[in-house]
């Protein structure tokens, strides 16, 4: 059974959400075929604190909090902001290798990885498919590394998420959103969500792959 993503848990209150256009059910957003659960600033943690997988037998994944999961997967359609679901979860980690070997281990299809740096100065980047969204994990900067270790577990990060219609959903958005620009994968372009959209997640929005994904 292959392993895929059934659920984000994020420390954002579901008003934050609503705000920005996403249709939520209680403390339950559905983006495509993952749940997010809006589990408000109150309860620990900040920001992408855990996800949960079906397929997967082990909840030791180099320090992504993971819970396994036997739930079918949800069917949501297009947000009120045009957010059609998820492209890909970014988890960053001080040692890829190490991450990489771990997440093998478990059963994590591992399509790519990719040797070359980011506009961020990530040097290095690996790529997981999970049912329809990837999981990008990233190297941390060498000189972050040296100044922290390589003794640290790996960590969420992000979110980037599909809008099909990048530019509507972009004008909706307003002042809560950055320049849309070109994305590092050829032929799409993605735009930043600000701190001023009251989220503890970065989430950038992106445009569907045109003609399949190098990661798919």
């Amino acid at each position: 059974m292959p392993i895929t993503l059934d659920e984000l848990t994020v420390a954002d209150e579901p008003g934050a959400w609503e705000a920005l256009g996403f249709e939520v059910d209680g403390d339950l957003c559905v983006l495509g075929e993952v749940r997010v659960r809006l589990r408000g600033s109150g309860t620990g943690g900040r920001g992408l604190v855990g996800w949960s997988l079906r397929g997967v037998e082990t909840s030791d994944l180099d320090g992504l909090p993971t819970t396994p999961s036997d739930r079918e997967p949800p069917s949501g359609g297009s947000h009120p902001n045009g957010i059609t679901g998820i492209d890909h979860v970014v988890a960053i980690t001080p040692d890829l290798d190490r991450t990489i070997a771990v997440l093998e281990a478990a059963g994590l299809d591992l399509r790519r990885i990719r040797d070359e740096p980011t506009p961020a100065g990530a040097p290095r980047q690996a790529f997981f498919r999970l049912g329809a969204p990837i999981l990008e994990v990233v190297q941390e900067p060498g000189d972050v590394v040296s100044m922290k270790g390589k003794d640290r577990p790996a960590f969420f990060w992000g979110l980037a998420l599909t809008a099909p219609d990048l530019d509507a959903t972009a004008s909706g958005l307003s002042e809560q959103i950055g320049e849309t620009r070109p994305a590092v994968q050829p032929g799409r372009r993605i735009a930043t969500l600000r701190r001023s959209a009251g989220l503890s997640v970065p989430v950038a929005l992106i445009t569907p792959p045109s003609g399949g994904r190098p990661d798919a």
